[in-house]
């Protein structure tokens, strides 16, 4: 991010008819335009400045003669998702935390105007040659993180599908393999439902029971599911040999959310059994829904079935998230320490 570089100033003098000796007349410099980063409900990812690393506001003009100021830069505004931490690449120092909708951050501030050469008429010296130049503008680095960083997290142990199902739902391609621990960071996807709508879906590392102490790779990335709206639970219907019952498995991912934080275990929950198109399928769906006790919602992400249908539950369940939010987060009020 850069801010415009400030107009230079001008050096003139008037020259005309009957008017004798009409002595310096540059104008300043207009000044350089600010970046500023602006955060707008609505928008779910930073997707939109990827493939854009620098961002540069307008430069000043030049001042003229006759004491006419150089035009001032046009501030360039980035729009960015609520929730956005801005921080700077260099220092590591939180610069700003973007939580309300249009709340504005100046990250680079633009070069102020140099001044005209009339600024520098003194009794002594009432025909000043010198004007000055135009101030560079601010320069950052950035480094733009999301406080919130996707409406569903898919949790579950380790190879219950969760990679599958976001590579059917989304365009992500994480990896797929038959052994545990395939992934090992987060994996965003964001799905297209008909309509203009847009879920943003996380895949969250493998958990494994003593996560929460820092068992497995799950304790790293419990944070990024409290960041989440909703939890999708997948549940693998067809353990293999060794492997937790599918009760188990449940009990063991209910667990490690509750002793890692109990407002994250209370949020809300959409419970899937995965893996349907293998043989003895459904008859482990009906035993676990019947254990469970609740809804359970069956999928298979090879054949496609019950994709849609949990789609639009995932797209439900977010809906009720977010105006529980916005009934929830009281008004603030803005000091309009951001403005330029």
């Amino acid at each position: 991010m850069r801010g415009g570089k400030g107009g230079d100033g001008c050096v003139s003098f008037r020259r005309e008819k009957f008017v004798p000796k009409g002595g310096p007349d540059g104008g300043d410099g207009g000044h350089g335009g600010s970046v500023f980063l602006m955060a707008k409900r609505g928008v779910d990812t930073l997707l939109d400045l990827t493939g854009k690393h620098h961002w540069r506001a307008e430069n000043g003009r030049q001042g003229e003669g006759g004491n006419r100021h150089g035009r001032n830069g046009k501030d360039l505004i980035a729009i960015v998702p609520t929730g956005t931490l801005v921080y700077d690449e260099e220092t590591g120092n939180l610069l700003k935390d973007l939580v309300e909708d249009e709340q504005k951050a100046c990250v680079a501030r633009g070069g102020r105007g140099g001044y005209g050469n009339s600024h520098f008429a003194t009794a002594t010296n009432q025909t000043p040659r010198e004007a000055q130049p135009g101030r560079k503008g601010q320069e950052r680095t950035l480094r733009l993180e999301l406080k919130l960083i996707a409406d569903v997290g898919f949790v579950g142990l380790p190879n219950a599908g969760k990679s599958t199902l976001l590579s059917r739902l989304t365009n992500a391609r994480p990896k797929i393999a038959d052994y545990p621990f395939t992934t090992k960071q987060p994996q965003l996807g964001i799905a297209e439902l008909p309509g203009y709508r847009r879920l943003v879906l996380a895949d969250i590392p493998g958990l494994i029971e003593g996560a929460h102490e820092g068992a497995g790779l799950g304790d790293a990335f419990l944070r990024h599911i409290e960041r989440t709206r909703v939890i999708v639970h997948l549940v693998d219907l067809c353990p293999t040999q060794g492997s937790p019952t599918s009760d188990e498995a449940y009990s063991t991912i209910r667990h490690e959310l509750e002793k890692y934080s109990p407002t994250l275990a209370q949020r809300r929950e959409i419970v899937v059994g995965t893996k349907m198109d293998l043989t003895d399928a459904e008859g482990a769906f009906e035993e676990f829904t019947r254990a469970r006790g609740n809804q359970v919602y069956a999928i298979s992400a090879v054949t496609g079935r019950g994709l849609r249908e949990l789609t639009e539950v995932m797209w439900l369940a977010v809906e009720q998230a977010r105006e529980q939010e916005r009934v929830q987060t009281p008004e603030l009020i803005d000091f309009g320490d951001e403005e330029k």
